[in-house]
């Protein structure tokens, strides 16, 4: 008989735990921009599932936020070979993900883990940014080839920033 009730208790707290990190998610991603990308975004990663804070959250965002600009700069690699009269929009939207990765980044990660994020803040509405100069890159030409992924990575930004500043 005490097999049976130890089961359901560790069910039981597991259960617990599932809840309250789907709160602490949920409630989070209520003071951003986009409810849903932050949901979707942070139940996608699996240490979502053990976050413990918004600081962790954060990171987590962050780091989807480094994946799409590696996924622009695949891009990028991809469209040069293929559209040369592209050259000089394409190269700044590389300097602009090329920027997020190693400038960004890092400083929102180590602001995140310092207990300082006003400067992750800052870290991540320039990442933002990046995103607008890289599209903007492209006014002569009729569309950007790269407006799904600076969309994106704008929107993941400014899900990030918001719940950055739940730190402030």
């Amino acid at each position: 008989m005490k097999f049976p009730l130890i089961i359901l208790a560790i069910l039981h707290l597991h259960g617990i735990t599932q809840l309250k990190d789907q709160t602490l998610i949920e409630t989070s991603c209520r003071n951003t921009p986009n409810y849903e990308l932050c949901v979707s975004t942070l139940h996608a990663s699996p240490s979502s599932a053990t976050a413990t804070d918004v600081e962790e959250l954060g990171l987590i965002l962050v780091d989807a936020i480094k994946s799409k600009a590696e996924s622009g700069v695949s891009a990028v690699d991809k469209l040069r070979r293929l559209h040369p009269e592209l050259r000089e929009a394409l190269d700044q939207c590389r300097m602009s993900y090329i920027a997020v990765i190693k400038a960004d980044v890092p400083e929102a990660v180590a602001a995140l883990t310092k207990g300082i994020p006003k400067f992750a803040e800052f870290g991540m509405a320039d990442a933002a940014w990046e995103a607008e100069i890289c599209e903007g890159s492209f006014e002569s030409a009729a569309e950007s080839p790269l407006s799904p992924v600076n969309k994106d990575l704008h929107e993941l930004a400014t899900v990030a920033v918001g719940i950055i500043k739940i730190l402030l």
